[in-house]
């Protein structure tokens, strides 16, 4: 299984041919693995993944010493990933949206926009009562909600409450593009989730990782003024023996040169 991790950007369209596809960009990755878990020591195999960056104060110091393993201790999201069997991952490997392809089936899942308390029909779907006289005031009531006989309410009916803000999968998407340089993957239609709320995108596939490309800054040494020292000493610069030279001897001639003493004195 491969997966990644990704936040919802607004729906857009794509031309194929003489026909336009309606797709939802993700920007998916890069996802950096924070943590690595196995059967023996955890009793599962999963993926501890982060995704997107913030403030690195507003990160608790318990979450950055963990995540400074990775080389990244200011992570937004970090999210746990069930595997079904090991795989070679360690802990600061990167996933791209090169791990997918063009034409992938995928499960994308989201947090639904919640919509707070709704009633049945818009929540459930109920057509509601006949607009006409009698039905004051019950046009878009659920009616009755349980039997006489028990004289109580069943587990389960359908009645008014919290709509949306719970988490959906949106099976069987399909994968229309993919912008590699710019970690973009468009998804055919329309997926869970407001803009800019995090979604997970899973597929069946081998997950790959690409290693993290750290820039080098060029110095330029000039190695023919630097003597190489042992071990456990400093390197000291090499001196030009004619600049010095002049100067060692005019201290040698001082210090070894005799001084002249006066001849003390003699009173009368």
């Amino acid at each position: 299984m491969k997966f990644i991790l990704g936040k919802k950007l607004n729906m857009t369209q794509i031309w194929e041919g003489d026909k336009v596809v309606p797709v939802t960009p993700v920007a998916a990755g890069p996802c950096f693995v924070t943590q690595v878990k196995d059967e023996k020591t955890d009793g599962y195999f999963a993926l501890q993944v982060g995704f997107d960056t913030k403030k690195e104060k507003n990160v608790k110091k318990p979450q950055r010493n963990h995540l400074a393993k990775s080389g990244h201790n200011n992570l937004k999201y970090v999210k746990e990933l069930r595997l079904t069997a090991p795989i070679e991952a360690k802990i600061g490997d990167i996933i791209t949206t090169e791990t997918f392809a063009k034409g992938d089936i995928i499960d994308v899942i989201g947090v639904s926009k919640g919509k707070g308390f709704q009633g049945v029909v818009k929540r459930h779907g109920f057509s509601g009562h006949k607009h006409t006289h009698g039905n004051k005031d019950q046009e878009r009531h659920s009616g009755s909600v349980g039997p006489k006989g028990p004289a109580h309410v069943f587990k389960g009916t359908r009645m008014g409450g919290q709509t949306g803000n719970e988490q959906v999968t949106a099976a069987n998407l399909e994968i229309i593009e993919i912008d590699t340089p710019n970690n973009i993957i468009y998804v055919k239609g329309s997926v869970p989730g407001a803009v800019n709320s995090l979604i997970i995108i899973k597929g069946q596939g081998d997950l790959k990782f690409s290693t993290a490309v750290v820039p080098v800054i060029e110095v330029e040494v000039k190695t023919e003024e630097v003597v190489e020292a042992p071990v456990g000493e400093e390197a000291t610069p090499e001196v030009k023996t004619e600049e010095v030279a002049p100067v060692v001897e005019k201290v040698k001639a001082e210090e070894v040169a005799p001084t002249e003493e006066k001849p003390e004195e003699v009173k009368e």
